[in-house]
This record gives C-alpha cells, sequence and structure tokens, in this order.
C-alpha cells in the first residue's frame, strides 16, 4: 500500500518557534507510520528545510513545496500545520499550500488572518452577540489617552498584545502607574496592541473539530494558574493547574462548548481550534480562538483529545482525512 505522504510544518517567525517544534515532533511520532510517510519540515526565519532524522537539513523548494531526502525528490500529499504565529497561524502559509493546491489541516488563510487579529476578530464576533470583555486598541505612535483607556475597560484589565501568542508579551494592569510600562511590553511584540477589562470568574479552555461533516466540541479544560494570570510561566512552565474536565456545573459546560462550536460555525474554521472563555456568573465571555493550538506534551487540545476517548494517532488521523475532504 502506498502511503501518503505527510510534510509536519513546524516553527515559525515568532516567539512562539520552539512551542510549535515541540507540537511538530508530537505529531510526528503519533502520527500511523503504516498509514503515514511522516516528514518533519522546520519553517524558520534562516531557510524552510526537511529535517531528516539523522539531523540532516534538506532546503525546500518555495516554487513547489518539494524537497530531496538525499535520494529522490519529495513533493508531500498533505501539511500538518503546527506552526504558532506567523506566518503558519496568520493566514500566510496557508495561502500559499492553497495557491500550491496542497490540502493542509488548519483552518482557511482568512479565517486564520482573522482570527488571529484579536481586534478584528472580536469586532465580528460581537455582531452576532458573543459576549466579549470590553476592550480598547492603540497603534504604536498614536496618542494615548490614559485616562480614556480606563474610563473604557476600569482596572484591572490586561493589556495584550494585538496580534501574538502564547502570553507573549500580555500583563495584568491594577493602577494606572503600571499602564505605560505594560503598553511597552505589548509593543515589543506587535505594534497594535489591546486592552481589556480583567472579567472575574472560572478560566476555561474549549477544543472543536469537524468529524465526517460534524462540529464537535471537547470537554472543556479550567485553567487554574499560580501567577495572577495564564501566562508564558502558567502555560509552559507547569505554573499552572489545567483541570480536564473542568470544575463547572453541567449547564456551564454545555453554555461553553456551544458558544465554542458557535464561534467555529461563525468563523467557517475547518481543522481544531481552541477558544478561550472566562465564565463569570454563568455566562460565557470569549477571550481568543486559536486555529494551530499547541500540540505538546504540556498542551491542552492533547488532554482534552484524551479525555473525549480518543488516542492522539486517531486524532491526527481525523484532522488529515478532513483536510482532503475540505479540499
Amino acid at each position: 500500500m502506498t502511503r501518503t505522504r505527510v510534510a509536519v510544518a513546524m516553527g515559525g517567525y515568532s516567539s512562539e518557534f520552539e512551542i510549535s517544534l515541540n507540537s511538530g515532533s508530537i505529531v510526528c511520532g503519533s502520527l500511523d507510520l503504516e498509514k503515514y510517510e511522516v516528514f518533519p519540515i522546520h519553517i524558520l526565519e534562516e531557510g524552510w528545510f526537511y529535517v531528516s532524522k539523522e539531523g540532516t537539513r534538506f532546503p525546500v523548494n518555495k516554487a513547489d513545496f518539494s524537497f530531496s531526502d538525499g535520494k529522490k525528490t519529495i513533493v508531500p500529499n498533505v501539511v500538518f500545520n503546527t506552526v504558532h504565529g506567523t506566518p503558519g497561524e496568520d493566514g500566510y502559509m496557508g495561502a500559499y499550500w492553497e495557491l500550491l493546491g496542497i490540502p493542509q489541516t488548519s483552518t482557511g488563510f482568512y479565517q486564520a488572518a482573522l482570527s488571529f487579529n484579536k481586534r478584528d476578530c472580536l469586532s465580528v464576533l460581537k455582531n452576532f452577540g458573543i459576549k466579549c470583555a470590553n476592550s480598547y486598541y492603540i497603534n504604536e505612535g498614536s496618542d494615548i489617552n490614559l485616562e480614556e483607556i480606563i474610563k473604557t475597560v476600569g482596572l484591572p484589565c490586561f493589556v495584550k498584545p494585538n496580534r501574538a501568542g502564547s502570553s507573549f508579551g500580555i500583563s495584568k494592569v491594577n493602577t494606572l502607574e503600571e499602564m505605560e510600562p505594560a503598553m511597552q511590553k505589548a509593543f515589543a511584540e506587535d505594534p497594535q496592541i489591546i486592552i481589556e477589562t480583567a472579567l472575574v470568574g472560572t478560566e476555561v479552555s474549549v477544543g472543536v473539530y469537524e468529524n465526517n461533516g460534524e462540529m464537535i466540541a471537547f470537554p472543556p479544560t479550567e485553567i487554574v494558574s499560580e501567577n495572577e494570570f495564564f501566562d508564558y510561566e502558567a502555560k509552559y512552565l507547569g505554573k499552572s493547574q489545567e483541570i480536564t474536565p473542568a470544575r463547572i456545573s453541567e449547564e456551564e459546560t454545555n453554555a461553553v462548548q456551544a458558544e465554542a462550536k458557535k464561534i467555529y460555525h461563525l468563523l467557517n474554521m475547518k481543522g481544531v481550534t481552541r477558544s478561550e472563555f472566562i465564565i463569570q456568573q454563568g455566562v460565557p465571555y470569549f477571550i481568543e480562538t486559536n486555529t494551530t493550538p499547541g500540540l505538546s506534551a504540556e498542551s491542552i487540545i492533547p488532554k482534552q483529545v484524551r479525555e473525549a476517548g480518543l488516542t492522539l494517532s486517531q486524532f491526527f488521523d481525523i484532522l488529515i482525512q478532513n483536510a482532503f475532504a475540505k479540499k
């Protein structure tokens, strides 16, 4: 039987590239080798490379995404996209693969670009009645009116880069004096920032995917951070508890799953997404959605996959088959 050639894209050009390499290695180690021929592809600012088991790097031909394995030229049948941040999560790579006619496991390029831009995504979803925190947007170089910001979002609030992930550049601001340093930290990641009211409640994360045309929400994960919020340390360095399933009522579980599925549908997503919410007084408030969520050992989606009774091998197989079906 001829195996399907899967290029597992990982890396990227952002602060998240190491996390993405971890996600990609988990995918490579989990795919069924009887069905798939697996090729790790490192997408890096210095170049794109197929990396062999021996560690040899073979350049990728950007004209058609082909590469040599030292003996012959390989053209992948499908791409498993695990690139967090730019250029994999913001639509650039999705548009490139679509132009080449190569199916890929993440959502379409427009949906990726929209959801990666927190400001634009929130603006669209609010029109459909999705509940979100109050927010204020600033571009680098604009005049800053601190009084107007506080009047809009109040204190405490969160200051975030508009287009970044893994909590890079995020600060929780409790006093007016903390606002300017927090903004500079966010601007170091992105020239656009978003400032949001700090909601008080239970933080949960919900994965959504499709299988045979059916939209499925995973059991929610409750996030309990040892730090003031779910920052980089909490996400990746063990400074949090991630409890799956979340310790919330059945009504709250149903409500947040329904909201995550509604967002997936409204934004016309494909692949797997992970949406973050704060449940405040029983009501889920949407924070953001991720279209190439982490798949490393510490990540939330693998925990939800296991809680749902699937193996990673089974789940990744579903994503690949859906990529072909959507194509």
